[in-house]
């Protein structure tokens, strides 16, 4: 799809390292779009590797530790559970 000149929004559920979202702005920046920034429902930033990764909306910033429901989960476990629940280690 050609985005020269239009508004671009990278979203992704949960920003890490940033290793991902870093290469996908450098990418998409060489297309020339009108401005392009990133969404995360949740994000880590003390778990960046890279620090020019374009996140300009958060709904929350998680700590450090393992998330099941909501749509992630382990082992195919808990990903169905109706909210956000941090997991213990087993």
């Amino acid at each position: 799809m050609e985005i020269e000149g239009r508004h671009v929004l990278l979203v992704d559920e949960v920003v890490d390292t940033g290793l991902t979202m870093n290469y996908l702005s450098k990418t998409l920046s060489l297309r020339h779009p009108a401005s392009l920034h990133a969404v995360t429902l949740f994000d880590r930033p003390y778990r960046r590797l890279v620090d020019d990764v374009p996140v300009r909306y958060v709904g929350f910033t998680i700590p450090d530790a393992f998330f099941v429901g909501y749509g992630f989960d382990l082992d195919e476990r808990w990903r169905n559970l109706p909210d956000l629940r941090q997991l213990r280690e087993i």
